[in-house]
């Protein structure tokens, strides 16, 4: 069996937070207003999308050329525990 390799071309990155109940709207406009502007503008960017869940989970998907940037850390009152990224390269298949 062959191994199959990941492109390099692009990295993905999944930044996932839970936000406080009371939280819940602030956080993603936070996301929306704060956070992700300041990665727009980054040459290597590529593109974001933002996604909620019915239990207060706010995931940030977003697309690199290389070295992806973090998201700044939230307002604390906001979240309920420090958010999680994860970085991904697509399988050719």
């Amino acid at each position: 069996m062959t191994a199959r390799k990941g492109s390099a071309d692009v990295i993905v990155r999944m930044w996932e937070a839970r936000a406080e109940p009371y939280g819940f709207a602030d956080l993603i406009t936070w996301v929306c207003d704060t956070a992700l502007p300041e990665l727009e503008h980054d040459p290597l960017h590529l593109s974001s999308e933002v996604f909620s869940s019915t239990d207060h989970r706010v995931v940030v998907v977003s697309k690199w050329r290389s070295s992806p940037r973090p998201l700044p850390e939230p307002p604390a009152m906001l979240v309920a525990r420090p958010p999680h990224s994860w970085d991904f390269t697509q399988v050719d298949r």
